[in-house]
C-alpha cells in the first residue's frame, strides 16, 4: 500500500545548510515492529524530511507464508502515519524496515520513496538505503543494456537488481554479491523472509548501529538505526555499532542464543572513512555515532575555536556575549564561552536567538516571499541581549552565504556594537559524493571569494570572521585505531572516485 502524489515537487533547500542524507530502521522480533520503527524514525527526522515509509512483514498462518506490507509517502513522519490503523493494522508483523528520505540522487517522486519492496526467486525483500554510490551511472547503464527495467531514479535501486541477478546461492551471498560490486556511501537494512541484514559500506561514511529491548516472553527485539537517539526513544539499550566493511545477521537464532553473526563485506577492510560532517552538523547531539558522543565532539569543536579565533571586549570590564545559531550550534556555542573563559577573556554564552519550531517546510511569506522574511519567520533576536553589546555569533558552517547574511542583519536590527562570526567548521569548498546534498562549487560562497575570510566576512556584513581550521577539525575529532575521516567537503580530498571497474562482476557467466 503505497500513497503516491502525482507532482511531488523537491523540497526547498532549508535555510542554506548542507541537506542531510537520511535515515534507516530496522527491527527484528518486536511484536508491534512497525509502531517501533515509525518512533525510531521519528528520533531521526532531522535526517530527511521529504517522505517516509515503513515496510512490515507478518507471518499469515492462513496462508502459510511471510507477507510483506509497505505504506509510504511524501512528508513527516508525524503526517506520513497520522493514522493509527497504518501501524497497527495495515503494518502488522514482528520485523519492519523504515526510512526518512531526503533526496540526494534522483527527484523526489513516489516511486523513489523508500524502503524499497520487491519479490524475486528468493522470496520477499525490503531494502532502506543513507548513502549516496559513486559508480551509479556506469552500473545503472550496464544493467539496462542487460535489460533490467528500473521503477525510479534512484541509486538505491542499483542494489535491488544485484541482489535479484546475483547467482550466489543464499540471500546473505547475494547481498555480499551486491555490496561489493557498489561503490561509494551506504547504511543499510535489508529485510528478507528470514532475516534483517545490516550493513557499512567499506569505508563506513555514514552511522548505523544496533540496539536491543526486551520483550514480555523474555526475548530480545533487534533494532538498526542511523544514530542511537533512536533507541532512547523506544527505551532500547544499545548493543555495538556496525562496522565499517561488515554485515550483520540478525535472524531467529540471534533471538535465541543472543549471537548476531558478522562478515566482511571486501574480503580486504580498509581504513574507515567516516564522515567528519556527521559530529559538525548532522547528527542530533543526544546521539553516539562511530562509537562517540556528539555532544562532546561538538563541545570540543567550540573549545578549538576560541583557542584559535577569540574575541576580546572592545572596553576593559566588558563582556563579549557568545551566541548560537540554534539549534544545531547550541553545543559548540557553549564549548567556545567555556574555552574562552578559561583563557581568561571575559565571555558569557547567551540565548540571543529564539527559533520557531512550527515552522513547516514551506510556508507563505504574506506580501514578500524573500530570505529576510523566511529567517525572521524562523528566528527572533533577544534585544535584552544583544543591544549595546559585542555578540559572537556561532555557527557550524556556512555554504552559500546568502542566510548567514540575512541573520546578521536581524541581529543588528538589536542594535548590538558589533557582531562577530565564528564557524566550527571550515569553509565548505567542494560538494559532497556520500550522500549530503551541498551547492556546487561555483554556489558556495567561501569559493567565491577564494577562502578569504575577511572578504566573506564583509559579504555576509559581520565586523570579523574566523573559520576553525581543518587541522584544528582533524586534531578534535575522535582518534581511533584504524579510523580516518572523509573531509572532503572542506579540501576535496576524496576517499573513493567513481569505479568503472565495478561492471564486470555481474556481466560475467
Amino acid at each position: 500500500m503505497t500513497q503516491s502524489s502525482d507532482s511531488m515537487t523537491q523540497s526547498p533547500k532549508d535555510f542554506d545548510k548542507p541537506q542531510c542524507n537520511c535515515g534507516v530502521v530496522g527491527v527484528f522480533n518486536h511484536p508491534q515492529a512497525a509502531v517501533m520503527t515509525y518512533y525510531a524514525l521519528h528520533a531521526l527526522q532531522h535526517r530527511g524530511q521529504e517522505a517516509a515509509g515503513i515496510v512490515a512483514a507478518n507471518f499469515s498462518e492462513e496462508k502459510n507464508r511471510t507477507v510483506f506490507s509497505d505504506y509510504k509517502a511524501p512528508g513527516l513522519v508525524l503526517d506520513v502515519f497520522a493514522d493509527s490503523d497504518i501501524l497497527t493494522k495495515h503494518l502488522r508483523g514482528n520485523r519492519s524496515v523504515g526510512h526518512n528520505r531526503y533526496s540526494t540522487t534522483g527527484s523526489m517522486t513516489s516511486a523513489n520513496i523508500q524502503p524499497f519492496l520487491i519479490k524475486y526467486r528468493m522470496g520477499n525483500l525490503a531494502l532502506a538505503h543513507n548513502g549516496n554510490l559513486t559508480n551509479t551511472k556506469t552500473l545503472r547503464e550496464a544493467l539496462q543494456n542487460d535489460g533490467a527495467i528500473f521503477q525510479s531514479t534512484t541509486d538505491s535501486e542499483l542494489f535491488l537488481h544485484l541482489i535479484a541477478r546475483s547467482r550466489k546461492e543464499t540471500q546473505l551471498e547475494q547481498i555480499r554479491e551486491a555490496l561489493r560490486i557498489t561503490r561509494g556511501a551506504y547504511s543499510l537494512a535489508v529485510l528478507t523472509d528470514e532475516a534483517l541484514y545490516v550493513a557499512r559500506d567499506p569505508h563506513g561514511f555514514r552511522p548505523l548501529a544496533v540496539g536491543r529491548i526486551r520483550n514480555d516472553d523474555g526475548y530480545y527485539a533487534y533494532i538498526a538505526a542511523s544514530e542511537t537517539c533512536a533507541f532512547d526513544i523506544i527505551n532500547a539499550e544499545f548493543v555495538c555499532d556496525v562496522k565499517h566493511n561488515e554485515i550483520l545477521v540478525i535472524d531467529r537464532n540471534t533471538v535465541e542464543t543472543g549471537e548476531i553473526r558478522s562478515y566482511p563485506i571486501d574480503d580486504v577492510t580498509p581504513v574507515a572513512r567516516q564522515c567528519v560532517f556527521e559530529y559538525v552538523y548532522f547528527s542530533r547531539p543526544d546521539s553516539r555515532i562511530f562509537g562517540h558522543s556528539v555532544d562532546k565532539v561538538r563541545r570540543k569543536l567550540g573549545k578549538a575555536l576560541a583557542e584559535e579565533h577569540p574575541v576580546y571586549p572592545e572596553v576593559e570590564g566588558d563582556r563579549v556575549r557568545t551566541i548560537p545559531v540554534p539549534d544545531s550550534a547550541n553545543t559548540a556555542a557553549l564549548g567556545y564561552a567555556d574555552q574562552s573563559q578559561k583563557m581568561g577573556v571575559p565571555n558569557k554564552y547567551e540565548i540571543g536567538l529564539i527559533r520557531s519550531h512550527y515552522v513547516g517546510r514551506t510556508f507563505i511569506a504574506p506580501g514578500q516571499n524573500n530570505r529576510e522574511m523566511k529567517v525572521k519567520v524562523k528566528f527572533n533576536p533577544v534585544e535584552g541581549v544583544i543591544k549595546d553589546r559585542q555578540v559572537v555569533l556561532i555557527d557550524d558552517s556556512i555554504v552559500r552565504g546568502t542566510t548567514s547574511r540575512s541573520l546578521v542583519r536581524l541581529i543588528r536590527g538589536a542594535g548590538p556594537k558589533e557582531v562577530h562570526m565564528r564557524i566550527s567548521s571550515p569553509p565548505v569548498t567542494h560538494p559532497c559524493k556520500y550522500g549530503m546534498d551541498f551547492p556546487s562549487r561555483e554556489e558556495l560562497i567561501a569559493n567565491n571569494y577564494e577562502c578569504d575570510a575577511d572578504k566573506i566576512g564583509a559579504a555576509i556584513e559581520v565586523d570579523t570572521l574566523a573559520y576553525l581550521s581543518v587541522e584544528q577539525l582533524m586534531k578534535n575529532v575522535p582518534q581511533d585505531e584504524g579510523v580516518s575521516y572523509c573531509n572532503a567537503c572542506f579540501t576535496g580530498s576524496y576517499p573513493v572516485e567513481i569505479d568503472l571497474s565495478a561492471v564486470k562482476h555481474f556481466t560475467e557467466d
